[in-house]
């Protein structure tokens, strides 16, 4: 499993973020092959704030199936959309996903 996983950085107006964060998530979520969304509010770190505002993670099957996404039509539109608001406060990351469901005790 991989996921895409999007770190927004602190913007400078936040009324104004939400609104490009409300009209553009809609988008990324007609993405095909999504299994699951989450989409986070960051609280801080351990030694008080973080450079990130929001973290928003989708999963897919494969590393080939989030590439399908993210080259389909509604990816393309779903980026463009994005770097119009987020441009230049949005970090993507590919991420390989290994879960494990062994009890850590």
């Amino acid at each position: 499993m991989v996921k895409l996983v999007l770190l927004f950085k602190h913007p400078r107006d936040e009324n104004t973020f939400e609104e490009g964060y409300v009209r553009t998530l809609p988008l990324l979520e007609k993405m095909p092959g999504i299994l699951r969304r989450q989409a986070n509010m960051v609280l801080g770190g351990p030694f008080g704030s973080s450079p990130y505002y929001r973290i928003l993670e989708f999963y897919f099957d494969s590393y080939a199936t989030l590439d399908t996404a993210m080259t389909s039509p509604q990816g393309v539109a779903a980026g463009q959309a994005l770097m119009e608001y987020a441009g230049n406060q949005v970090e993507l990351l590919f991420v390989d996903v290994f879960e494990d469901n062994t009890p850590l005790s």
